[in-house]
Protein backbone atom coordinates (compact mmCIF):
# COMPACT_ATOMS: atom_id res chain seq x y z
CA UNK A 1 0.00 0.00 0.00
CA UNK A 2 1.14 3.60 -0.60
CA UNK A 3 0.47 5.61 2.63
CA UNK A 4 1.48 8.76 1.38
CA UNK A 5 -1.36 10.01 2.73
CA UNK A 6 -0.41 13.48 3.49
CA UNK A 7 -3.83 15.29 2.81
CA UNK A 8 -6.19 12.47 3.99
CA UNK A 9 -7.27 11.29 7.04
CA UNK A 10 -7.78 7.28 6.70
CA UNK A 11 -10.13 5.63 9.26
CA UNK A 12 -11.27 1.87 9.13
CA UNK A 13 -15.21 1.03 8.87
CA UNK A 14 -15.59 -2.18 10.08
CA UNK A 15 -12.63 -4.78 11.22
CA UNK A 16 -12.26 -6.19 8.04
CA UNK A 17 -12.99 -4.07 4.91
CA UNK A 18 -13.81 -0.39 4.03
CA UNK A 19 -12.05 2.58 4.67
CA UNK A 20 -13.20 6.62 5.17
CA UNK A 21 -11.07 9.15 3.53
CA UNK A 22 -11.31 13.28 4.92
CA UNK A 23 -9.44 16.28 4.20
CA UNK A 24 -8.32 16.07 1.18
CA UNK A 25 -9.37 16.58 -2.55
CA UNK A 26 -9.75 13.52 -4.81
CA UNK A 27 -9.12 15.71 -7.82
CA UNK A 28 -5.47 16.27 -6.97
CA UNK A 29 -4.55 14.62 -3.95
CA UNK A 30 -3.72 11.08 -5.06
CA UNK A 31 -0.63 9.70 -6.00
CA UNK A 32 -0.62 7.79 -9.68
CA UNK A 33 -2.12 4.31 -8.65
CA UNK A 34 -2.53 5.33 -5.10
CA UNK A 35 -6.53 5.40 -5.00
CA UNK A 36 -6.74 2.22 -6.79
CA UNK A 37 -3.93 0.25 -4.11
CA UNK A 38 -5.84 1.65 -1.17
CA UNK A 39 -9.01 0.11 -3.21
CA UNK A 40 -7.94 -3.09 -3.75
CA UNK A 41 -6.53 -3.56 0.22
CA UNK A 42 -9.66 -1.89 1.72
CA UNK A 43 -12.50 -2.71 -1.44
CA UNK A 44 -15.13 -0.09 -0.47
CA UNK A 45 -13.64 3.46 0.00
CA UNK A 46 -15.99 6.08 1.09
CA UNK A 47 -14.30 10.05 -0.22
CA UNK A 48 -16.12 12.83 2.23
CA UNK A 49 -17.25 16.41 1.27
CA UNK A 50 -15.94 16.08 -2.39
CA UNK A 51 -18.69 17.47 -4.36
CA UNK A 52 -17.35 16.16 -7.92
CA UNK A 53 -18.85 17.47 -10.88
CA UNK A 54 -19.89 14.79 -13.75
CA UNK A 55 -16.59 15.59 -15.09
CA UNK A 56 -14.78 15.25 -12.22
CA UNK A 57 -16.44 12.08 -11.46
CA UNK A 58 -15.31 10.64 -15.06
CA UNK A 59 -11.71 12.14 -14.55
CA UNK A 60 -11.67 10.19 -10.84
CA UNK A 61 -12.95 6.85 -12.50
CA UNK A 62 -10.18 7.60 -15.18
CA UNK A 63 -7.37 7.14 -12.47
CA UNK A 64 -8.66 3.30 -11.61
CA UNK A 65 -9.00 2.70 -15.40
CA UNK A 66 -11.03 2.98 -18.67
CA UNK A 67 -14.49 3.70 -17.94
CA UNK A 68 -17.06 1.74 -19.76
CA UNK A 69 -20.49 2.98 -21.17
CA UNK A 70 -23.40 3.76 -18.36
CA UNK A 71 -24.78 0.13 -18.57
CA UNK A 72 -25.38 -2.38 -21.41
CA UNK A 73 -29.37 -1.62 -21.68
CA UNK A 74 -29.48 1.92 -19.68
CA UNK A 75 -29.01 5.04 -21.83
CA UNK A 76 -25.80 7.33 -20.27
CA UNK A 77 -25.87 10.99 -19.36
CA UNK A 78 -26.27 12.66 -22.42
CA UNK A 79 -23.27 14.87 -22.40
CA UNK A 80 -21.17 11.77 -19.93
CA UNK A 81 -22.25 8.23 -21.51
CA UNK A 82 -20.01 7.16 -18.89
CA UNK A 83 -22.55 8.05 -16.42
CA UNK A 84 -25.64 6.38 -15.18
CA UNK A 85 -28.22 8.60 -13.43
CA UNK A 86 -30.05 7.06 -10.49
CA UNK A 87 -32.96 8.88 -9.93
CA UNK A 88 -35.37 7.33 -7.08
CA UNK A 89 -38.18 9.54 -8.79
CA UNK A 90 -37.90 8.01 -12.10
CA UNK A 91 -37.04 3.87 -11.35
CA UNK A 92 -33.71 4.39 -10.14
CA UNK A 93 -33.86 1.97 -7.90
CA UNK A 94 -31.82 -1.44 -6.59
CA UNK A 95 -33.22 -2.38 -3.25
CA UNK A 96 -31.65 -6.25 -3.81
CA UNK A 97 -28.14 -7.77 -3.16
CA UNK A 98 -26.02 -7.22 -6.61
CA UNK A 99 -22.81 -6.82 -7.53
CA UNK A 100 -22.81 -4.57 -10.84
CA UNK A 101 -23.56 -6.02 -14.37
CA UNK A 102 -22.20 -9.62 -14.07
CA UNK A 103 -24.80 -10.86 -16.57
CA UNK A 104 -21.72 -9.98 -19.10
CA UNK A 105 -18.89 -12.17 -19.83
CA UNK A 106 -16.61 -9.22 -18.38
CA UNK A 107 -18.32 -7.24 -15.25
CA UNK A 108 -16.88 -4.17 -14.14
CA UNK A 109 -13.57 -3.83 -11.96
CA UNK A 110 -14.86 -0.87 -9.89
CA UNK A 111 -17.89 1.98 -9.61
CA UNK A 112 -17.64 5.21 -8.97
CA UNK A 113 -20.79 6.39 -7.30
CA UNK A 114 -21.58 10.15 -6.38
CA UNK A 115 -24.32 11.61 -4.53
CA UNK A 116 -26.31 14.67 -5.71
CA UNK A 117 -28.97 14.75 -3.42
CA UNK A 118 -29.82 12.31 -0.74
CA UNK A 119 -33.09 12.31 1.65
CA UNK A 120 -32.85 13.21 5.41
CA UNK A 121 -33.98 9.31 6.52
CA UNK A 122 -33.02 6.15 4.91
CA UNK A 123 -31.36 5.60 1.68
CA UNK A 124 -28.13 3.99 2.88
CA UNK A 125 -26.15 1.64 0.50
CA UNK A 126 -24.83 -1.81 2.92
CA UNK A 127 -22.08 -3.33 0.94
CA UNK A 128 -20.83 -7.06 1.42
CA UNK A 129 -17.85 -8.16 1.79
CA UNK A 130 -17.61 -11.76 -0.80
CA UNK A 131 -13.27 -11.76 -0.37
CA UNK A 132 -13.74 -12.34 3.57
CA UNK A 133 -17.14 -14.17 3.35
CA UNK A 134 -14.86 -16.43 1.41
CA UNK A 135 -11.89 -16.43 3.55
CA UNK A 136 -14.41 -17.65 6.70
CA UNK A 137 -15.97 -20.41 4.80
CA UNK A 138 -15.62 -23.91 6.19
CA UNK A 139 -12.55 -25.34 4.60
CA UNK A 140 -14.67 -28.45 3.17
CA UNK A 141 -16.91 -25.59 1.80
CA UNK A 142 -14.77 -23.95 -0.17
CA UNK A 143 -13.37 -26.98 -1.85
CA UNK A 144 -16.73 -27.71 -2.90
CA UNK A 145 -17.52 -24.55 -4.33
CA UNK A 146 -13.75 -23.62 -6.11
CA UNK A 147 -14.58 -25.76 -9.27
CA UNK A 148 -18.17 -24.67 -9.57
CA UNK A 149 -19.89 -22.15 -11.99
CA UNK A 150 -22.40 -20.03 -11.96
CA UNK A 151 -24.97 -19.05 -14.89
CA UNK A 152 -25.49 -15.02 -15.09
CA UNK A 153 -28.22 -13.08 -16.31
CA UNK A 154 -29.90 -9.50 -16.84
CA UNK A 155 -32.79 -9.26 -14.70
CA UNK A 156 -34.92 -6.65 -16.24
CA UNK A 157 -35.96 -5.02 -12.99
CA UNK A 158 -33.03 -5.96 -10.66
CA UNK A 159 -32.00 -2.59 -10.44
CA UNK A 160 -35.40 -1.22 -9.86
CA UNK A 161 -36.04 -2.94 -6.46
CA UNK A 162 -38.43 -5.56 -4.97
CA UNK A 163 -41.16 -5.60 -5.59
CA UNK A 164 -40.61 -3.51 -8.85
CA UNK A 165 -40.54 0.07 -8.67
CA UNK A 166 -44.02 1.98 -10.11
CA UNK A 167 -42.40 4.50 -11.15
CA UNK A 168 -41.79 2.82 -13.85
CA UNK A 169 -44.26 3.27 -16.54
CA UNK A 170 -45.35 -0.33 -18.73
CA UNK A 171 -43.60 1.12 -21.57
CA UNK A 172 -40.73 1.60 -19.49
CA UNK A 173 -40.79 -1.98 -18.56
CA UNK A 174 -41.36 -3.51 -21.81
CA UNK A 175 -38.32 -1.49 -23.25
CA UNK A 176 -36.49 -3.22 -19.90
CA UNK A 177 -37.29 -6.50 -20.96
CA UNK A 178 -36.72 -6.57 -24.48
CA UNK A 179 -33.55 -4.87 -24.13
CA UNK A 180 -32.51 -7.54 -21.64
CA UNK A 181 -33.82 -10.39 -24.25
CA UNK A 182 -30.82 -9.43 -26.51
CA UNK A 183 -28.18 -10.38 -23.65
CA UNK A 184 -27.02 -13.61 -23.34
CA UNK A 185 -26.15 -15.35 -20.33
CA UNK A 186 -23.27 -16.30 -19.39
CA UNK A 187 -20.88 -18.62 -16.91
CA UNK A 188 -19.13 -17.48 -14.45
CA UNK A 189 -16.98 -19.26 -11.78
CA UNK A 190 -18.46 -19.15 -8.76
CA UNK A 191 -14.99 -18.38 -6.89
CA UNK A 192 -13.15 -15.67 -8.48
CA UNK A 193 -9.15 -15.43 -7.96
CA UNK A 194 -8.67 -11.48 -7.98
CA UNK A 195 -6.36 -10.15 -10.91
CA UNK A 196 -4.56 -8.34 -9.17
CA UNK A 197 -4.02 -9.46 -5.62
CA UNK A 198 -4.75 -12.72 -6.11
CA UNK A 199 -7.23 -13.04 -3.49
CA UNK A 200 -9.94 -15.46 -3.77
CA UNK A 201 -13.82 -14.40 -3.14
CA UNK A 202 -17.38 -15.34 -3.78
CA UNK A 203 -18.48 -14.25 -6.78
CA UNK A 204 -22.38 -15.01 -6.74
CA UNK A 205 -25.22 -12.80 -6.25
CA UNK A 206 -29.17 -12.76 -5.97
CA UNK A 207 -29.10 -10.07 -8.70
CA UNK A 208 -28.08 -12.26 -11.34
CA UNK A 209 -26.79 -15.22 -10.89
CA UNK A 210 -29.46 -17.64 -11.58
CA UNK A 211 -28.37 -21.11 -11.01
CA UNK A 212 -25.16 -23.28 -10.36
CA UNK A 213 -24.22 -25.26 -13.66
CA UNK A 214 -24.92 -29.23 -13.55
CA UNK A 215 -26.91 -28.79 -9.89
CA UNK A 216 -30.41 -29.68 -9.41
CA UNK A 217 -32.75 -26.64 -9.06
CA UNK A 218 -32.98 -28.43 -5.32
CA UNK A 219 -28.74 -28.30 -4.92
CA UNK A 220 -28.56 -24.22 -6.69
CA UNK A 221 -31.36 -22.87 -4.66
CA UNK A 222 -30.15 -24.05 -1.45
CA UNK A 223 -26.34 -23.80 -2.09
CA UNK A 224 -26.22 -20.29 -3.13
CA UNK A 225 -29.08 -19.48 -0.49
CA UNK A 226 -26.43 -21.12 2.18
CA UNK A 227 -23.99 -18.40 0.56
CA UNK A 228 -25.59 -15.46 0.61
CA UNK A 229 -26.43 -15.98 4.16
CA UNK A 230 -23.51 -16.42 5.06
CA UNK A 231 -21.79 -13.36 3.26
CA UNK A 232 -24.55 -11.39 4.47
CA UNK A 233 -24.15 -11.86 7.70
CA UNK A 234 -23.42 -8.25 9.78
CA UNK A 235 -19.57 -9.06 10.16
CA UNK A 236 -19.05 -9.10 6.25
CA UNK A 237 -21.34 -6.49 5.73
CA UNK A 238 -20.87 -2.34 6.17
CA UNK A 239 -23.55 -0.06 6.25
CA UNK A 240 -22.77 3.82 4.54
CA UNK A 241 -24.90 6.75 5.55
CA UNK A 242 -25.29 8.95 3.06
CA UNK A 243 -24.03 12.68 3.32
CA UNK A 244 -23.92 15.73 0.84
CA UNK A 245 -20.17 15.33 -1.32
CA UNK A 246 -19.96 11.88 -0.55
CA UNK A 247 -18.21 9.46 -3.23
CA UNK A 248 -18.52 5.85 -2.52
CA UNK A 249 -15.84 3.44 -4.49
CA UNK A 250 -15.81 -0.36 -4.30
CA UNK A 251 -14.13 -2.78 -5.86
CA UNK A 252 -17.20 -5.18 -8.23
CA UNK A 253 -14.31 -8.07 -8.23
CA UNK A 254 -14.87 -8.89 -4.87
CA UNK A 255 -17.72 -7.05 -3.16
CA UNK A 256 -21.49 -6.76 -3.80
CA UNK A 257 -24.43 -4.40 -2.43
CA UNK A 258 -27.64 -3.03 -1.78
CA UNK A 259 -29.68 0.02 -1.70
CA UNK A 260 -32.04 0.31 0.90
CA UNK A 261 -35.36 1.60 -0.33
CA UNK A 262 -36.85 2.83 3.36
CA UNK A 263 -37.05 6.77 2.87
CA UNK A 264 -40.53 6.85 1.11
CA UNK A 265 -40.96 9.67 -1.61
CA UNK A 266 -37.83 11.57 -0.64
CA UNK A 267 -35.91 12.63 -3.34
CA UNK A 268 -32.65 10.69 -3.85
CA UNK A 269 -30.61 10.97 -6.53
CA UNK A 270 -26.61 9.72 -7.51
CA UNK A 271 -24.84 8.60 -10.39
CA UNK A 272 -22.31 5.77 -11.11
CA UNK A 273 -19.39 5.28 -13.74
CA UNK A 274 -17.85 1.85 -13.86
CA UNK A 275 -14.51 0.92 -14.89
CA UNK A 276 -13.55 -2.01 -17.25
CA UNK A 277 -12.77 -5.28 -16.23
CA UNK A 278 -11.30 -9.07 -17.22
CA UNK A 279 -12.95 -12.04 -16.98
CA UNK A 280 -12.92 -13.71 -14.39
CA UNK A 281 -11.19 -16.98 -13.70
CA UNK A 282 -11.87 -19.57 -10.95
CA UNK A 283 -8.97 -21.03 -9.13
CA UNK A 284 -9.04 -24.24 -11.36
CA UNK A 285 -8.34 -22.14 -14.29
CA UNK A 286 -11.94 -21.54 -15.84
CA UNK A 287 -12.71 -18.53 -17.42
CA UNK A 288 -16.02 -16.79 -17.70
CA UNK A 289 -18.10 -17.30 -21.17
CA UNK A 290 -20.67 -16.39 -23.27
CA UNK A 291 -23.32 -19.16 -22.48
CA UNK A 292 -24.02 -20.71 -25.72
CA UNK A 293 -25.78 -24.38 -24.51
CA UNK A 294 -29.26 -23.61 -24.10
CA UNK A 295 -29.46 -26.62 -21.93
CA UNK A 296 -27.37 -24.80 -19.54
CA UNK A 297 -29.12 -21.47 -20.08
CA UNK A 298 -32.21 -21.89 -19.18
CA UNK A 299 -33.71 -22.24 -16.09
Amino acid sequence: MNTALDTWKLTPITGSFGAELVGGNARTDFAPGQLLSLLEEHLVLVLRDQYLSHADQVELARSLGEPTPAHPVVPGHPDHPEILELDAAKGGKNARWHTDVTFVATPPAASVLVADHVPSFGGDTLWADMRGAYENLNPALCRLIEDLSAVHRISPLAYWGEPFDTALSREDAQKLFDDATRVPPVVHPMVRIHPRTGRPSLFVNPGFTTHVAGFSRIESENLLKLLYEHATQPEFVLRHRWQPGDVVIWDNRATMHYATDDYGTAERRMRRVTIRGDKPVGPDGFESTVVSDPLLAVR
